[in-house]
């Protein structure tokens, strides 16, 4: 017992920082799960113009608090499901449209 350490913040390992993306909730019907659209924009590598790419990624929403057409803020988590490696961190703006 005597050779244990304590977790002292010398000793203590940090963890990375976590993958974050900002989206759009494209749909919240499931139970704890939102589906967020999010968008990149990547030059194309001969044309050098701006082309947008857009995929979807399933986030886990503990509470429900997240609604249809909302942008919200993601980070990556441990597998959760088959598809949810995402978690819901917070929203960011909410949507004005009328349910």
């Amino acid at each position: 017992m005597a050779n244990e350490q304590t977790p002292t913040p010398e000793n203590v390992r940090e963890r990375g920082a976590r993958q974050e993306l900002t989206g759009v909730v494209t749909s919240a019907k499931m139970q704890k799960t939102i589906v967020v659209k999010v968008i990149r924009a990547t030059q194309h590598p001969l044309y050098h113009r701006v082309v947008r790419s857009a995929k979807k990624y399933y986030a886990h929403d503990e509470s429900g608090e997240a609604r249809l057409g909302d942008t919200v803020r993601i980070v990556s988590t441990r597998p959760l499901s088959k598809l949810k490696r995402w978690r819901l961190k917070e929203v960011v703006m909410r949507s004005t449209r009328v349910a």
